[in-house]
């Protein structure tokens, strides 16, 4: 009676264990598919950024241009360029 007792501890005690080993390996999968959906988002942002940021460096390179910045200054603050006659140039010694 004694080693029967044993035995079916045993077999509860190993299905138990393969019980929490099977649980563990859903709970694992399941985390691993979590983290590789965040992945893919974050790399789809990673992407949107790049595009964003080449963008945004085309509207500098186009808001910094020296024809902008030079119509800017005639239209808005009355400069100009000076005539080449008009351009003295100072010599340092």
């Amino acid at each position: 009676m004694n080693s029967h007792r044993r035995v079916l501890l045993l077999l509860v005690l190993l299905f138990t264990l393969v019980l929490m080993s099977a649980l563990t390996l859903i709970y694992s999968k399941h985390e691993s598919r979590k983290m590789f959906v965040a992945l893919q988002q974050a790399k789809h942002e990673v992407d949107a950024l790049d595009a964003q940021w080449s963008q945004l460096q085309l509207e500098q390179s186009a808001w910094s241009g020296h024809g902008r910045i030079e119509r800017k200054a005639e239209q808005e603050m009355g400069m100009f360029r000076p005539k080449p006659e008009d351009v003295i140039f100072v010599r340092l010694q």
